[in-house]
């Protein structure tokens, strides 16, 4: 804008109301000529009674979600009908995080079952199950060691379904070389396979390295920041490294 359209403009005004509601103030204001137009009391109200409406919709929501779904039930009287709508929706969404949660953690110990319920307990676990199955034989050592470990990650993570059966008995014929094997399931398909002694290392194995094994197929989530067993690894190549003799002390022996 020129000067002299300002000082126009300016002159201009000087005949005009500038609280009048007219498209010509409205230019003015945008433009920074006049003042923005002043707020009547029923405007400054309306405004405030506005404001007071919005927090008390803002107290209701925060108290039902704040509330368990017995609460709700009990205080369902003191809600207004145009919160019913919300309410409902969020009783919904309340009961379905319960049940879900109920789902997830209605495991929580190792369960036997046989050939006649594999199809039932572990094809047909249900959606977003994980199902860790133990093949075992009793009298096998490894096989106890391991039955032990996964009763207590059972207890760990009762989201995941732990089960065990005889070997023969889930699958008939079964070699007895191939024990101890896991079988690890999600929504009845299968996600990985341990079969046999040498792929859990014997009877040194660690609950802990288990855990860690479970959790790289995804059946539980661990709070394992690292592979146990690979500490151990590391504490035994540390040590058969200090007992080697260094080039130094080779070097004094040939010199004697």
């Amino acid at each position: 804008m020129t000067p002299w359209q300002h000082k126009l403009i300016c002159h201009q005004t000087a005949y005009i109301d500038p609280n009048a509601d007219t498209e010509w103030n409205d230019i003015l204001r945008k433009k920074g000529v006049l003042p923005p137009k002043e707020k009547t009391q029923d405007e400054v109200e309306e405004e405030a009674l506005e404001k007071q409406i919005l927090l008390e919709q803002e107290s209701v929501v925060k108290t039902y979600e704040s509330m368990t779904l017995d609460e709700l039930d009990e205080n369902e009287d003191d809600f207004s009908e145009e919160d019913e709508a919300a309410i409902e929706m969020y009783r919904q969404k309340r009961l379905a995080e319960w049940k879900a949660t109920q789902i997830k953690n209605c495991f929580g110990e190792v369960v036997e079952i046989s050939g006649q319920d594999y199809i039932k307990e572990v094809n047909k676990a249900g959606e977003g199950i994980w199902v860790v199955l133990h093949l075992y034989k009793q009298g096998v050592p490894l096989c106890t060691l391991i039955n032990q470990h996964l009763s207590e990650l059972a207890r760990k993570f009762p989201q995941t379904k732990f089960l065990k059966s005889i070997s023969t008995t889930c699958i008939p014929n079964y070699p007895d070389r191939n024990l101890p094997t896991i079988f690890v399931y999600h929504e009845g398909e299968m996600k990985a396979q341990y079969i046999g002694p040498l792929v859990f290392g014997g009877m040194n194995l660690k609950v802990e390295e288990l855990e860690w094994r479970l959790s790289e197929s995804g059946a539980v989530k661990t709070d394992l920041e690292e592979n146990p067993k690979k500490q151990i690894e590391d504490k035994l190549m540390s040590s058969i490294r200090s007992t080697l003799p260094t080039r130094k002390d080779s070097d004094s022996e040939e010199e004697n």
